[in-house]
């Protein structure tokens, strides 16, 4: 990767997004000083000394520690100027990345995906698609899909810089002929084996909060999703892994891994996940230590066409590039896509992310000794047939079941299966007494103490509910 910088301006918005992506793709890096034609002179040594310091103290903590920094000038005076002023450095700038390239290993078994940067036809010959191929190879009378138009085509020649081959490789810049396609159908894309790539409406990826960006991650806010080779928008959910309860074993309360969801332990509808309002950072009683492991559904605006475990990166690319902010929110893997039109009614049920809930309300009344009437828990309009049968806990620590209604304002009766305690019983005893006792005149002393003993026995009922369960059931463990 070459990192071009204005050594006038400095690393601005793009730079620094542009040295994230290098990191997230990238293993090498040469950091290139441009216009150093603007700078006096007699000062120009030193301040290429001074951004070059700056920049291998930005670069400290990035996987380019010590990277390579050139300093050049590759249009003295600007586009505008005449060509009679030599570029500056451009000489030791090639020697320098002739010493950083290497060559990588390729291997042409696989499938093919292959990036299409240019499409236009050739009178008597057919639609030529230009680009590199990525992974896999290609041969002549190989069918090819193009996956954004879900056809097929027959590959009726390859040249490779203007010469004709009769295949080429993962690493192969190269121009594939097909027949009987339009050019203006595909101007940047894929080709692939067929039945290779999928196209989704839907995903679900880990997911790492990039620590540049400025403010929370929401769900229900919508990114700019930038996957395999496409930018679409998608609204995000994020969710993670249940709390641990007290009553676990130790080697069970451990804290769950720094990094999101990795490809040794991948993700799996099998489990149950927490919703979450938005992207949790820190862990700990400090919040200051590494993120917990999370995940992302992705609901796209349109389908997206990309490889299985691509790199997926969200962005705020709506905001102001010159805000000096980063846009760049967000980064993970594709661990399941979704590829029914219809994933909400067929796909999302079986994706188990619950809220917790939590209501509290009073009891009212006793009505023998392994029944009570409570109040406050629910609206008039409920339909209390679907809280029948929840456990809950009263104030005084007896557990009971709701039975059902009573009467048409939201009441309910209570199953005490243990019975009341005598000292609830007392207690639920003196606070309706007192109620009857409401119209007589007290000190300000004895009103106090009337207000503390006639404290409401409180009812509280905790469940659960699947954000994605069309018939809206309460679950309780």
């Amino acid at each position: 990767m070459m990192l071009v910088v204005d050594v006038v301006k400095g690393i601005q918005t793009q730079t620094a997004e542009c040295l994230l992506i290098g990191e997230l793709t990238c293993p090498r890096m040469v950091v290139v000083l441009n216009k150093i034609d603007l700078l006096p002179p007699n000062k120009r040594q030193s301040a290429i000394e001074k951004m070059t310091k700056r920049l291998h103290k930005t670069l400290e903590t990035t996987r380019f520690k010590e990277c390579p920094v050139i300093a050049v000038a590759a249009k003295p005076g600007g586009p505008e100027a005449p060509d009679t002023d030599e570029p500056q450095g451009l000489p030791q700038l090639i020697e320098l990345l002739k010493k950083q390239t290497y060559l990588p290993q390729r291997d042409p078994a696989g499938d093919l995906l292959m990036a299409v940067d240019h499409c236009f036809s050739i009178r008597g010959q057919g639609t030529v698609m230009t680009g590199t191929i990525l992974q896999g190879s290609l041969a002549i009378n190989d069918t090819v899909e193009i996956p954004a138009l879900k056809v097929t085509k027959k590959i009726k020649s390859v040249q490779m810089f203007r010469k004709p081959v009769s295949g080429a490789m993962q690493g192969d810049r190269v121009g594939v002929c097909v027949t009987q396609f339009d050019p203006k159908l595909l101007e940047r894309g894929v080709v692939c084996t067929q039945g290779s790539l999928h196209t989704f409406y839907a995903a679900v990826i880990s997911v790492r909060k990039i620590g540049y960006f400025k403010g929370s991650l929401a769900t229900r806010a919508k990114f700019h999703i930038t996957m395999g080779h496409e930018t679409v928008m998608a609204k995000v959910t994020f969710f993670g892994l249940p709390p641990v309860v007290a009553s676990e074993s130790p080697a069970e309360t451990k804290a769950p891994p720094s990094l999101p969801c990795s490809l040794e332990t991948p993700f799996t509808c099998d489990r149950q996940y927490l919703y979450q309002d938005e992207y949790v950072t820190g862990q700990g009683e400090s919040s200051s230590g590494p993120d917990p492991e999370q995940w992302a559904l992705l609901e796209f605006e349109r389908p997206v066409t990309c490889p299985s475990l691509c790199l997926v990166i969200g962005s705020k690319l709506d905001r102001d590039i010159n805000a000096n902010a980063c846009r760049l929110a967000f980064q993970g893997r594709l661990l399941q896509g979704f590829e029914d039109k219809s994933y909400a009614e067929t796909a999302l049920p079986h994706l188990h992310i619950y809220k917790t809930k939590h209501k509290e309300g009073q009891v009212e009344r006793v009505s023998d000794d392994y029944t009570v009437i409570g109040r406050n828990l629910f609206k008039k309009e409920t339909n209390l047939q679907l809280f029948v049968g929840l456990k809950v806990t009263l104030s005084t620590g007896e557990s009971g079941v709701i039975e059902g209604g009573f009467g048409q304002s939201g009441k309910f009766k209570i199953r005490i299966q243990e019975g009341l305690h005598p000292e609830t019983k007392q207690l639920l005893s003196s606070t309706s007494k007192k109620k009857g006792k409401g119209g007589s005149k007290s000190s300000p002393g004895n009103e106090e103490e009337s207000k503390a003993d006639s404290q409401p026995v409180g009812i509280h009922l905790h469940f659960k509910r699947y954000i994605f369960d069309p018939h809206k059931k309460m679950v309780q463990s």
